[in-house]
């Protein structure tokens, strides 16, 4: 017997009160040929699709384990991540095994709240060459430490409109030399046809200052913590999102709402770039009604870049008689093809195993994209990409790198002082 929930986990969610174990005696005993109760609850943190992931495996997880149950806690995205690190500061109300997107484990890599995973107990590194290289890497420490396994990536990508480019007759390939050719095929796209290039400037800046880098450099900041922001590549980043808003080539759409998604439903956004995740988050509720006028291709300028992913670590401070079981389920989640490629299917994961990624199933057509075979292009974008070091500061200075922006686009301040001030101001948080 199995059980989910959706409920943040109260007082007593770690133990069995004596009504509680006193009711299941008593079903068992009234109820012919009805099972005990499972012994022992696993409890999982997760945030929206990784919650429904987990929920999927409860079958196969029950067949090993009668005995345990999976108790998942949902809460939405930015809401998991805040619990989590309240729960790693404080000890308090630890799941057995959390999931966190890709920028987080950068941000609690250094904490010592996360189990190292290469003790002899779990001893990930002997399955290192089965993950996606990157993917892997990105979980490692200053201290050489790997504190979370990844499951899923988001390799990036390019997604357009196909009926949009054929009627400003921009074709797919006019982008991909540079991310000034992207911008100049906007400006025919939005003269034949009214639609904006990009629903938000800050995608494309986010995409911009995410290529170039070299392994293990950091977006912001390099491995000294030195600040990495007003360098040749922010100022491009920068300039060229000035010339996109000048151009009238955004929607001025703040990603994820109603407004944003409209843009696509009624035509107006001709291209999205992000992670290969967007294809299932644009199939099921963003524009489901667009399908089959989408495609996908890679992101110009040869940018290899991840945007997102999934890892699950355990707490250190999480119960130790548990360990053991929040590994077997992480290496479940993360190791066994056909659990990879399950939630490939359902939920649009794409795979960080590399196994998963040779199966016959990333071949298939895909009819939301016009059956294009996108799967083919994000492995070859995966392998392609190296990983990028995630400073503790790196939140903060995502927001102050969109203020500076918003302060040249919106305030009409000269980029080299709005990226010098930011500069300054990193620099005073850098070593915190």
């Amino acid at each position: 017997m199995t059980t989910s929930s959706d409920v943040e986990p109260g007082p007593r969610t770690f133990a069995t009160t004596r009504r509680t174990v006193l009711a299941a005696g008593l079903a068992a005993a009234v109820v012919p040929g009805a099972r005990a109760a499972p012994a022992r609850t696993l409890t999982v943190a997760a945030f929206p699709l990784v919650d429904q992931i987990v929920k999927d495996a409860i079958p196969q997880w029950s067949k090993r384990h009668p005995d345990v149950a999976i108790n998942v806690v949902m809460r939405q995205y930015d809401d998991h991540h805040t619990a989590m690190t309240t729960a790693l500061s404080t000890a308090v109300y630890l799941p057995d095994v959390m999931a966190l997107e890709a920028s987080y484990v950068g941000k609690f890599s250094d904490g010592g709240g996360l189990s190292d995973l290469l003790q002899p107990r779990y001893d990930i590194g002997r399955h290192r060459a089965r993950f996606v290289a990157y993917a892997y890497d990105q979980a490692i420490n200053r201290k050489g430490q790997v504190v979370a396994a990844p499951t899923d990536i988001g390799p990036g990508t390019m997604l357009y409109r196909q009926d949009l480019l054929d009627r400003a007759g921009v074709a797919a390939a006019d982008m991909q030399p540079s991310w000034d050719a992207y911008v100049d095929a906007g400006i025919r796209i939005k003269k034949a046809t009214g639609a904006n290039l990009i629903g938000n400037v800050r995608t494309f800046k986010d995409l911009m200052i995410r290529g170039g880098l070299r392994k293990g450099q950091g977006i912001y900041f390099d491995s000294d913590s030195n600040v990495l922001v007003d360098t040749p590549r922010f100022h491009r980043a920068f300039e060229l999102s000035l010339r996109m808003r000048r151009n009238h080539l955004e929607g001025h759409l703040e990603t994820w709402t109603n407004e944003w998604a409209e843009g696509f439903r009624r035509n107006m956004t001709a291209t999205e770039l992000g992670g290969s995740w967007m294809v299932g988050q644009m199939a099921n509720w963003v524009a489901p009604a667009t399908k089959g006028l989408w495609r996908a291709t890679q992101l110009p300028e040869s940018t290899w870049v991840s945007y997102g992913g999934t890892y699950y670590a355990i707490p250190r401070d999480s119960d130790p008689a548990k360990k053991a079981l929040a590994w077997e389920l992480i290496e479940m989640m993360t190791l066994d093809p056909s659990r990879q490629l399950a939630a490939l299917e359902t939920q649009d994961a794409f795979p960080a195993l590399l196994a998963a990624q040779d199966d016959p199933l990333i071949d298939e057509p895909q009819p939301f994209l016009g059956g294009q075979r996108a799967r083919e292009l994000w492995r070859e974008a995966a392998r392609h990409i190296t990983a990028t070091a995630v400073h503790k500061q790196a939140k903060f200075a995502e927001d102050a790198v969109n203020a500076a922006l918003d302060s040249v686009l919106d305030d009409g301040m000269p980029i080299s002082q709005a990226l010098s001030d930011v500069a300054r101001l990193l620099e005073l948080r850098a070593k915190r």
